[in-house]
């Protein structure tokens, strides 16, 4: 049995392997339409989600399979007080396997270690989103035909970004990788994603402020959103939220190959004026999250051909 709580977790071969697998299943749906017929996914949700729950239960429904859990965790016995080790054992009873979305660093290492069937995780406060990373990953391969030789910017809130920690180090395992990290002084990466990953493994990257100035240089463009939900203090999300928007005037700066990402839900950082323009790749991302989860669900269930 076998957990998905960080992206570490997999090999780059088993990465590019889901990679191939998803991309298959995206020409060929049918072939995969009853590959988790009477299995279940638990879908256990403390903190609100759109895309990535969704996803999760589109991905299993779409593999024959079924969804039971909580999108809010008021709804369950969490509101008693039950501890999320013991949500979990009672939830292994029920499910194959479980997606697990917590506030707090580490929640989902407390529930693979108290899980009888795999738990991925599906974001764990600012740390770890591993299944948006192969999000990403898809994304980048179907826009770019590549998932090295690539110079990436990732811009906004690079503190508590869990997407951006989990790019970056899912990014560093492929050749000819260069990161822009653009953030304003107080949400800069934080030093174990810079010691521990980038110069650790000798990733080439540069920390700059400016947005407009660096998008030239740019294969892709990560845009994140500051998160209000990950400061203490209002005063500063509210001078700080605004700090990047993208706008087709700072676009024109980019070339015609270069794709705008994002992991959504999007405020105010990227206009919508640019959800026309070819260049924005962040829906097509959404929905291709749909089809690297089914490929995930299948690895973890040992239910895919080739795993």
């Amino acid at each position: 049995m076998r957990h998905l709580t960080d992206i570490p977790d997999l090999t780059a071969e088993e990465i590019d392997e889901l990679i191939s697998v998803a991309c298959d299943i995206i020409e060929r749906p049918d072939r995969y339409s009853q590959v988790c017929l009477r299995k279940k996914i638990a879908t256990l949700f403390y903190e609100p989600s759109t895309r990535t729950r969704l996803s999760f239960e589109t991905a299993m429904l779409d593999l024959g399979g079924s969804v039971i859990g909580f999108s809010s965790a008021d709804n369950s016995s969490v509101a008693k007080g039950e501890s999320v080790a013991d949500t979990i054992k009672t939830v292994s009873c029920f499910a194959d396997i479980i997606a697990i979305r917590h506030p707090k660093e580490g929640a989902a290492y407390v529930a693979a270690a108290n899980s009888s069937v795999p738990v991925i995780n599906a974001g764990d406060g600012g740390h770890s989103h591993p299944t948006q990373t192969l999000t990403d990953l898809l994304t980048i391969k179907r826009e770019m035909g590549r998932l090295g030789d690539l110079t990436i910017g990732c811009c906004g809130d690079l503190k508590f970004g869990r997407t951006v920690h989990s790019l970056i180090s899912a990014m560093s395992r492929y050749s000819g990788v260069r990161f822009v990290l653009i953030s304003p002084e107080e949400l800069t990466i934080p030093d174990y994603v810079r010691c521990d990953i980038l110069d650790k493994n000798h990733i080439p990257y540069k920390e700059t402020r400016d947005l407009e100035t660096s998008i030239p240089d740019l294969d892709i463009l990560y845009m994140t959103r500051v998160q209000r939900e990950r400061f203490f203090n209002e005063a500063d999300y509210v001078r700080l939220k605004d700090t990047y928007v993208l706008t087709p005037e700072k676009l024109a700066g980019a070339s015609d190959n270069m794709r705008v990402l994002h992991p959504l839900p999007r405020v105010n950082e990227i206009s919508v004026s640019i959800d026309s323009d070819p260049r924005a790749a962040y829906f097509r991302q959404v929905r291709n999250g749909k089809f690297i989860r089914m490929a995930l669900i299948m690895m973890l269930l040992g239910l895919t051909p080739g795993f």
